[in-house]
């Protein structure tokens, strides 16, 4: 794979010993996360992810095109986690999960999403690698999901219609009402899972289908495995505080959608020209990102909605 084994044990030491410290001293109780303290968290997920950036900038065996490569995926990545969001949202609201505990669902989501896009990225990257001809179908894919953001609006969460939930429900029972933080609960010697349970596989399904969009994104940009998969992992990891830092405001940027919209359609068409031998630099395809982000969020904050007047 080109990458020292130093560099993947390395990595991961970090990624679970910050998840350690996380769960276990700052959020070892339960509560609500302010917004003060959630930005606070989100600058101190963006300067790691920066810091980790200056040392691939820096290391001999990977060099400014590979840093350039990563910045680029994170970007990509972390604005796409802003849809999740959205989702989250409708999803937290439907099963009215108090806000104390959200943070928990979105901790045990996250070791989940860890081992899903380490997955689909190594299969991407193998497929990629072995039949370049699948780039067609990963950069088809994300022009037709950019097009299809743009013009489909925003459906609600029906987890009765989510296949995982009801797979589950299939075999094990599901208590009325929550337990706290409790994931599971044993009532009259029969072992009960939790509406909060629930939550996390819709979650989890939830993300799954997230990284079928991010994934071949980022794959457009770098071939490199642990440049796709660390700039990933660092998007995820910040998503949290994300969450909670942008959850209340997220209103106020209508047309952000439609900027992750041409973003994946853009990478995607990136994708297809690299087929035919028509590369697009990466300096260039950053600009073009950031412009269309920035766009999208100048334009919600500059262009107020018009509101019918009824008399």
């Amino acid at each position: 794979m080109g990458t020292s084994i130093y560099f993947w044990i390395g990595f991961h030491f970090f990624v679970f010993g910050m998840l350690a410290l996380d769960l276990g001293v700052f959020n070892r109780h339960p509560h609500k996360i302010p917004v003060k303290e959630a930005i606070i968290w989100s600058c101190v997920w963006i300067a790691l992810a920066f810091l980790f950036n200056l040392f691939i900038y820096l290391d001999k065996d990977f060099g400014p095109i590979k840093a350039l490569e990563f910045f680029t995926g994170y970007v990509i990545e972390y604005s796409l986690s802003v849809d999740n969001i959205f989702v989250f949202i409708l999803i937290f609201s439907y099963f009215k999960i108090n806000s104390q505990y959200q943070h928990k669902i979105l901790f045990w989501g996250i070791l989940g999403a860890l081992i899903m896009r380490g997955i689909f990225i190594f299969a991407g990257v193998a497929l990629i690698n072995r039949f370049q001809w699948i780039v067609l179908i990963f950069g088809g894919f994300l022009v037709f999901t950019g097009f299809r953001m743009m013009f489909h609006a925003e459906t609600d969460v029906d987890p009765d219609k989510n296949i995982v939930v009801k797979f589950f429900r299939g075999f094990l029972p599901v208590t009325k009402t929550q337990h706290g933080d409790k994931l599971f609960v044993e009532q009259n010697k029969k072992l009960y899972a939790t509406p909060l349970f629930l939550v996390l596989l819709i979650i989890e399904s939830s993300d799954l289908l997230f990284a079928v969009d991010s994934i071949p994104a980022v794959l457009a940009i770098s071939k490199s495995t642990f440049i796709v998969y660390t700039s990933n992992i660092f998007a995820i990891l910040g998503l949290r505080s994300l969450y909670f830092a942008i959850a209340g405001i997220m209103s106020y940027f209508r047309f952000l959608k439609i900027g992750l919209a041409f973003v994946l359609t853009f990478v995607g068409l990136k994708m297809l020209a690299s087929f035919f031998h028509f590369e697009i630099h990466i300096i260039i395809s950053l600009a073009i990102i950031i412009s269309i982000l920035l766009v999208s969020i100048l334009a919600s904050v500059l262009i107020k909605e018009k509101i019918n007047d009824t008399k």
